[in-house]
């Protein structure tokens, strides 16, 4: 099982293979592969730091501390209707996904975050809403 904060549940959707250091790439990958090949892996909503954050590398601010990054975890998680603490499986959360967002979300949602100029957040929850799942990250 594996523990993520409300907002990299976007973040997994636009995942391309880009991030903020090798290991936090490769931690990044393994994730995103395997939420992908095994849809039915289970997940714990927590607050604040997460697996992804495990591998944020130490350069400066903790941006996984920034009460920003907390404001968008809630807001994330009471868009898709879920709460801190609860288990489900990645596919019960891609069906959260389709029901409860749609792409132009991450404009007003992510509006802080530096990844969203590149467009890819959008292509994902449309990929959800598709029924396509998580993009092959190459």
């Amino acid at each position: 099982m594996y523990k993520l904060r409300g907002h990299h549940l976007f973040c997994l959707l636009g995942y391309r293979g880009m991030g903020y250091s090798q290991e936090y790439i490769e931690n990044m990958t393994r994730l995103h592969q395997t939420l992908r090949n095994n849809p039915k892996t289970r997940i714990q909503l927590v607050k604040g730091p997460d697996h992804l954050c495990e591998k944020y590398p130490n350069s400066g601010e903790y941006h996984c501390q920034n009460d920003n990054i907390y404001n968008r975890d809630e807001v994330i998680l009471k868009k898709l209707g879920l709460s801190i603490g609860q288990i489900l499986r990645w596919e019960e959360i891609e069906v959260g996904i389709r029901k409860n967002a749609v792409p132009s979300d991450i404009q007003t949602v992510c509006k802080t975050c530096s990844w969203r100029s590149y467009g890819v957040c959008e292509e994902g929850i449309q990929d959800i809403i598709d029924g396509k799942g998580l993009r092959e990250v190459k």
